[in-house]
């Protein structure tokens, strides 16, 4: 039965009296996560599981309050657990290229960085002070003193020898030599010449024996320097163990418990000693400061890259990483230019967001995170083999050109929340294998809950805290249940409310702002109409450039009179957050054929596949309602007129119905009404979307050019607890200047629109002649009699 609704059908008001409520300054503010109970569970549990692999995607629209709900849940979960250890990167002693991790209890990280920089300073200053002591140089000498005692007792040991023998040993600037002597002096070649043969002989022979003393004594000179330098170097060590082990012990003392530490410092022990060296400065280095000194690039081996500490336990760490990059999830190694050269060393790595996050959690934007080059890669990566591997990208593409580092892989106990949309969570989950084993957990936010009368409260509470925590103006009870109504409206549905509380906050503050502007003490529903209506004004351009299009009649839309094959259907834009809706000219032709229904927005690519569907069903309820027992002998064509634009949607079959069989039967459509609506094959009207702003786009037609009492619009019945019209809607329907009626079946909508009985088929589906129905069957039956006839003179 065709239904005319009632002011109160087109507009499901909320009605605060019997809640004794007067303003929001007495409702007791509610800050817990409303609505969202689902999620909530969720996302407890995945805090929740220690196993791995539970960690969460949270998705849901935006504005809905997640990432602040999820951060305030995470936050306190945080707080109550423990800051992790310190995590540091340390020099390889054996394998510089590779640099050590260095776990270490909270603080201690920091710590030791610090007492290694001022151990550095103390050698500084003592090794070199060490090496100018008295003590140092009389020991020193004392081992040069004996070198050169030994050296020289060696060859005087030989002189004398030689002496004895008649031949004399002699220093040249070329080493030593020997030479026979006559009468206390060098014989010269002359006077070795004059001597007999027998003499010269005895001579030669011994001057050959001692040459190969001198040769062996000469040869044991660099082996006795040697030794002697061993010594020196003894002494060295000796010496610098003296500075060092003093200071060093109290840093073993202090991290005695810590295995790893310890090990460090021994290595870093045999190091200082065998580097020295290092210590003594050269004259441009004695102008420097010791601290400045401490810290150039000799002495970076010696320091601790903290790479994440914590001097306080405040918790376990919530990171939120905004720019979730590669490089900002692993961490990178930076470099330094000497000379037009590079070079890096463990002290230039840099931390990540999973460093910084170790131990806690991490909260990413799941569609920054898969926009970045190998990010989403490195992820999983890391969370799969539960350790953060710096690998630069340069390494992953394959065309390093320079020799990087390759630290040793941090541990990792991280738990991850993505926050993204529902679309990047499904195609994740098909398309990704290792998604679901690696984020087992799913929090989906609610758009919307029910408006009963706890969540009324509830909601109510809502509006409370958020009116307290910007500061803003109280409502009163007409503002609150404005604002109830709003809440309904954005769900297009007014048996729910929005949880979106961006568009809550938003109209919150728009409304206190209009009713500051005007005085008043507390915002009324005026002041809440004033928000919606500025909202919907600056956006509404485009709209009202449509709207003045038909005035004029650019685009082509009648509201009075009749016409057959064409009857006005209503469309939604959607332009960012806002919505409105227009009508639109839906024209039909007919003519004797053989079945073929030619959807014109589908032929031109214009269609999208939900429209080109439902004008498939109005074909075959056509089909099955008035040709049963022969053929379709129809040839017929549908369209949009001046849309120049895609056009998709079921919403307008039920009407492309109608002006189909007005095109068929030659009835003409009353063109004061627009109707909205999908069919199914049995004729039944279904539920569509958007129905109070395709309502309110014809009304503001019909009003730019004048109601006259006939005017009005059809929707499906499942919608009328959609309706949550405009007021002046509502205020012409009450004064029966403007109509809304309520169909669930063709047969009720085909009696408005044509203004006489639709007609029911007998049990053979034959329509009474004189209805719509009939009238529409007699000429599919007429010229399915044609093509028979022509068909059969055809054959003779």
């Amino acid at each position: 039965m065709t239904t005319l609704l009632t002011p109160e059908q087109l507009r499901h008001e909320c009605h605060l009296e019997p809640l004794g409520i007067h303003s929001s300054a007495d409702i007791t503010p509610d800050y817990s996560a409303l609505g969202q109970t689902r999620a909530l569970d969720a996302i407890q549990f995945a805090i929740g599981m220690d196993h791995t692999g539970y960690n969460l995607f949270v998705s849901g629209s935006t504005g809905l309050g997640k990432r602040e709900l999820v951060s305030r849940i995470i936050s306190a979960e945080a707080a109550s657990g423990e800051a992790p250890r310190d995590c540091c990167y340390i020099h390889n002693f054996e394998q510089p290229g590779s640099p050590c991790t260095l776990i270490l209890p909270r603080g201690l990280g920091q710590e030791l960085h610090e007492d290694l920089r001022k151990l550095i300073e103390i050698l500084l200053a003592r090794i070199p002070a060490q090496f100018k002591s008295d003590e140092y140089r009389s020991q020193l000498q004392a081992l040069n003193d004996e070198f050169q005692q030994l050296e020289e007792a060696s060859f005087k040991a030989l002189g004398q020898k030689a002496h004895e023998a008649g031949i004399t040993l002699m220093r040249t600037p070329g080493g030593y030599t020997l030479g026979p002597i006559k009468d206390g002096k060098l014989m010269t070649p002359e006077q070795f010449s004059k001597l007999p043969e027998e003499e010269q002989a005895r001579i030669k022979e011994k001057v050959d024996a001692l040459n190969e003393e001198l040769t062996e004594l000469v040869h044991e000179v660099p082996r006795m320097h040697q030794q002697h330098q061993a010594r020196i170097r003894e002494l060295e060590q000796e010496t610098t163990r003296g500075v060092i082990d003093p200071a060093l012990n109290n840093l073993r003392q202090k991290y005695g418990e810590h295995i790893a530490a310890l090990a460090f410092l021994d290595t870093l022990h045999q190091d200082l000693i065998e580097n020295v060296d290092d210590f003594f400065p050269t004259e441009e280095e004695e102008r420097a400061p010791l601290h400045k000194r401490a810290r150039s690039a000799k002495f970076r081996r010696y320091q601790v890259n903290v790479l994440v500490g914590h001097t306080e336990n405040g918790g376990a760490p919530v990171v939120h990483e905004d720019i979730p990059s590669y490089q900002n999830l692993v961490g990178r190694v930076e470099y330094e230019a000497h000379f037009g050269t590079l070079s890096t060393d463990f002290s230039l790595i840099q931390p990540g967001a999973l460093h910084r996050a170790n131990g806690g959690y991490l909260i990413v934007d799941a569609q920054k995170l898969l926009s970045y080059p190998f990010a989403w890669e490195g992820l999983k990566r890391a969370l799969r083999n539960r350790e953060v591997r710096l690998d630069p990208l340069e390494k992953i593409y394959g065309i390093s050109g320079t020799r990087s580092l390759e630290p040793e892989p941090v541990p990792l106990e991280v738990r991850v929340i993505l926050i993204g949309e529902r679309r990047l969570y499904y195609l994740l989950k098909h398309y990704d294998p290792e998604f679901t084993s690696l984020f087992k957990v799913y929090a989906d936010f609610s758009e919307g809950f029910d408006r009963d009368q706890e969540n009324l409260q509830s909601y109510l509470g809502l509006i409370s805290m958020l009116v307290r925590e910007e500061g803003l103006t109280h409502f009163d009870r007409t503002g609150l249940e404005a604002i109830i109504e709003f809440s309904s409206r954005r769900m297009d549905d007014s048996e729910k409310l929005s949880l979106n509380r961006g568009q809550l906050i938003d109209l919150l503050r728009e409304s206190s702002f209009w009713a500051l502007r005007q005085g008043a003490s507390l915002a009324d529903r005026s002041h809440v109409e004033k928000a919606i209506h500025q909202q919907r004004y600056r956006s509404s351009q485009f709209s009202e450039l449509m709207q003045e299009q038909i005035e004029r009649g650019l685009l082509m839309v009648d509201t009075s009179g009749t016409r057959i094959g064409q009857a006005n259907g209503l469309s939604v834009f959607q332009l960012g957050d806002q919505r409105f809706g227009k009508p639109a000219r839906i024209s039909a032709t007919a003519r004797i054929g053989n079945g073929r229904m030619l959807d014109i927005e589908r032929e031109t690519k214009l269609g999208g596949a939900i429209h080109s569907k439902g004008v498939m069903i109005l074909g075959a309820c056509i089909g099955a309602r008035y040709a049963r027992n022969r053929p379709l002998s129809l040839n017929a064509s549908l369209v949009f007129e001046q849309s120049y634009g895609p056009v998709d949607g079921d919403s307008a079959s039920a009407i492309e119905f109608c002006t189909l069989i007005s095109a068929i039967a030659r009835l003409p459509l009353r063109q004061s009404l627009a109707v909205t609506g999908s069919i199914n094959q049995q004729g039944e009207i279904q539920a569509i979307g958007g129905v109070n702003e395709k309502i309110e786009g014809f009304f503001e037609l019909c009003q730019s050019r004048g109601l006259d009492g006939h005017q009005g619009v059809i929707i499906p019945a499942a919608n009328i607890e959609h309706l949550i019209l405009h007021p002046d809607v509502v205020d012409a329907c009450r004064k029966g200047r403007f109509h809304v009626y309520a169909v669930s079946t063709l047969d009720q909508m085909i009696e408005l629109l044509f203004d006489r009985p639709a007609g029911t088929a007998d049990s053979d589906g034959r329509y009474p002649p004189a209805t719509v129905n009939g009238l529409v069957q007699l000429q599919l039956t007429d010229w399915a009699e044609q093509i028979q006839k022509q068909s059969a003179k055809g054959q003779d």
